[in-house]
């Protein structure tokens, strides 16, 4: 099955809370003395889609996922790491982490507990608040927790989508040698990639 590229509707986070509010508006036009076949049926919707959201608001509070539904580490304990370490090569294969710059303050806490040389894990199936798109999140976990560094761009991860979100799916995760350059902000974070391919070739499998 072929990793899915954005969410559906009924994942995105918005959903119940768009439902409810379109459903709400329009109770100004269904009324009570509205055509039965009109307001029973809007009624039981507006019912479902009030204890959709009550359910999304309850598990929000209390479910704990670990990558969590945008992508984020909260640990490495519990999770399968394959480690991809870096190869020597005459051509340095190297990933720019994308989208750095709304991760400077994560980014400097890492370089602060880990140093600049040390270790990211590639997440697939990451995404922004209110994104549909999925996207490999990035995670540098050199300091005393992971920390969100931004995302691999769209023609870095294509090569490995597949092979990354197999591994996921059986809770198993890709590191890399990782690097953040610059002395201070804004900081860049490169990945170093020569040993992906080979540590992922078990996923096609």
């Amino acid at each position: 099955m072929p990793a899915p590229r954005s969410k559906s509707l009924f994942a995105w986070e918005p959903t119940p809370y768009l439902l409810v509010l379109v459903l709400l508006i329009l109770t100004g036009i269904v009324r009570p003395n509205s055509p039965a076949w009109l307001y029973w049926p809007f009624l039981v919707a507006l019912v479902a889609s009030l204890a959709w959201l009550l359910v999304v608001l309850l598990r929000a509070g209390r479910t704990r996922t670990n990558p969590d539904q945008w992508g984020n580490l909260a640990t490495l304990d519990g999770l399968e790491i394959v480690d991809a370490p870096a190869r020597t090569r005459e051509v340095r294969s190297v990933m720019p982490v994308a989208d750095v710059q709304r991760h400077q303050p994560a980014i400097d806490l890492a370089r602060i507990h880990g140093g600049a040389d040390q270790q990211a894990v590639l997440v697939p199936r990451a995404s922004r608040w209110l994104s549909m798109r999925y996207r490999v999140g990035v995670q540098l976990v050199g300091g005393d927790r992971p920390r969100h560094a931004g995302f691999l761009s769209d023609t870095a991860a294509e090569p490995w989508l597949e092979p990354l979100d197999a591994l996921r799916l059986r809770g198993a995760f890709v590191r890399v040698p990782a690097r953040i350059t610059g002395d201070s902000r804004p900081f860049g974070v490169d990945l170093d990639a020569s040993g992906l391919a080979e540590a992922l070739t078990p996923a096609h499998d």
